[in-house]
């Protein structure tokens, strides 16, 4: 049955060939010629199937384990740089009909407070979010035909837009939505979105069905066959992620792989970016209650090994998780991550009282936004505000093309440096600007166009003069 082919999601996530890889892997995880020729075949910067990526996962050898490591953050270095892109989860309502057992949105959770934006809040939380130095953002809600439609969210993505405070402006809106119609993708496509991200959750179906025990969600195919539809409706940037802890990770780790080769194979684009969101505590969540939870040094291991396997993807972690763990996934794959995040639903414009928290997930790294982007500068990465390649049509097979030859390189740098130096230059505090102007001063000569050097540093010049928004 298993083809990577098929729009249909029980043959492109084929539940027998998942169990024939777990197997596979298992009788190899000790085979060194094997495990050499895929890392071999990996230094290539091709990629890696799922069926030889998860050899690498499962691999018990501890001197190839160390050579994957390295394999990793040489990848992520190759095609990433030292470029972190920051973005901001924005929640609109948690108004939801499902009846996920993972989530605090749960129809049946009955003392969450429930609360949808009207336009006027939105706009209030967009100010606070820029006014933070927020330039992306990306969109969640619960699923509510009735409280949630598609016109709400397409009113939202307008107002987010419109908003222009200071020297602020939101440029990027991906959207984090429940599964709807090829129609409906069309409208968010002509709305301007950047990505389109559906987390699988899981991709084992009993499971799927099980943690998915009533509403629109609980049609594990329509779930699953999601971003064939959004493809299909003209959005060519699609984002992945299962939620880790729910079913057992290798088989996770499989199925995810395997839905990128199928996007490859039917779109000939793959998957724009994979999160690799953990289980957390959540209102009347124990996480706990699911056994299928992975340690920090597990996490690590699958980030590298997706790095490896899909070098050209963006990979993203939020604040899910703590700094320290969020400073070691930094260096084997992940090239996003989320700074001063609420994941509550008006929670940036004003405090929550206790009483009455809205939050998806507990937050486990709190700093602000300020803090995070100061602490990426001392550990070397250069933090982006970019948003260039959404607003030049290098999206889909364009933005592929340019990265899967590693020539994205030209343009990032660039847009990095520049959009970092609106940041420190409009809300930076004096330490954080500091460190700011040192590093772009150092990354500047890592620019290899003379010309486009020159024209970085007099496009750095105007922004001190009060320009903004110059991009490659």
């Amino acid at each position: 049955m298993y083809d990577p082919k098929s729009l249909k999601a029980e043959e492109f996530i084929c539940h027998q060939e998942v169990l024939d890889t777990l197997e596979f892997a298992e009788k190899n995880k000790n085979n060194r010629k094997l495990i050499d020729k895929i890392l071999e075949k990996a230094r290539l910067r091709k990629g890696l199937s799922h069926r030889e990526a998860i050899v690498l996962l499962d691999c018990a050898l501890e001197d190839k384990n160390k050579e994957i490591f390295a394999l990793a953050e040489q990848i992520k270095k190759d095609y990433y740089g030292n470029r972190i892109v920051m973005f901001a989860p924005l929640y609109l309502s948690n108004y939801c009909v499902n009846g996920c057992v993972y989530c605090p949105y749960h129809a049946k959770n009955k003392h969450i407070a429930r609360k949808k934006l009207t336009q006027e809040e939105i706009a209030r939380e967009v100010i606070a979010l820029q006014d933070m130095g927020h330039k992306r953002l990306a969109l969640e809600a619960g699923e509510d035909p009735v409280n949630n439609p598609i016109e709400y969210i397409l009113e939202s993505i307008k107002t987010i837009y419109s908003i222009k405070h200071k020297n602020g402006a939101i440029r990027r809106v991906n959207v984090n939505i429940a599964a709807t119609t090829v129609e409906n993708y069309r409208k968010l496509k002509e709305a301007g979105i950047g990505t389109y991200i559906l987390f699988q959750e899981t991709y084992h179906k009993e499971s799927y069905e099980k943690l998915h025990p009533k509403g629109p969600k609980h049609n594990y195919a329509y779930h699953t066959e999601a971003m064939d539809r959004a493809m299909e409706g003209g959005i060519d940037d699609v984002g992945l992620g299962v939620l880790f802890g729910l079913e057992l990770y290798r088989y996770e780790f499989a199925a995810l792989l395997m839905h990128a080769e199928h996007l490859e194979a039917v779109h000939g684009v793959g998957p724009h970016t994979i999160s690799v969101p953990r289980i957390k505590h959540a209102d009347d969540i124990d996480p706990n209650v699911f056994d299928n939870g992975i340690d920090d040094d597990i996490f690590a291991k699958i980030i590298a090994c997706i790095r490896i396997s899909v070098p050209y993807t963006g990979m993203i972690i939020s604040t899910r998780e703590s700094k320290a763990c969020r400073e070691k996934a930094l260096h084997y794959g992940i090239s996003q991550i989320s700074g001063g995040s609420k994941t509550s639903v008006g929670g940036y414009a004003e405090e929550e009282p206790e009483d009455h928290k809205s939050e998806q997930f507990d937050v486990s790294d709190k700093r602000t936004l300020d803090e995070v982007v100061r602490w990426l500068m001392e550990q070397g990465y250069v933090p982006s505000f970019c948003t260039a390649c959404y607003r030049e049509g290098r999206t889909g097979d364009r933005f592929m093309a340019l990265c899967k030859n590693m020539q994205i390189h030209n343009c990032c740098l660039p847009n990095a440096l520049m959009t970092l130096k609106e940041y420190i230059q409009d809300y930076a505090s004096p330490e954080t600007k500091l460190l700011g102007e040192a590093l772009i001063a150092s990354e500047l000569d890592n620019i290899p166009n003379e010309k486009v050097r020159n024209i970085v540093k007099a496009n750095l010049e105007n922004i001190v003069k009060g320009q903004r928004d110059f991009r490659f």
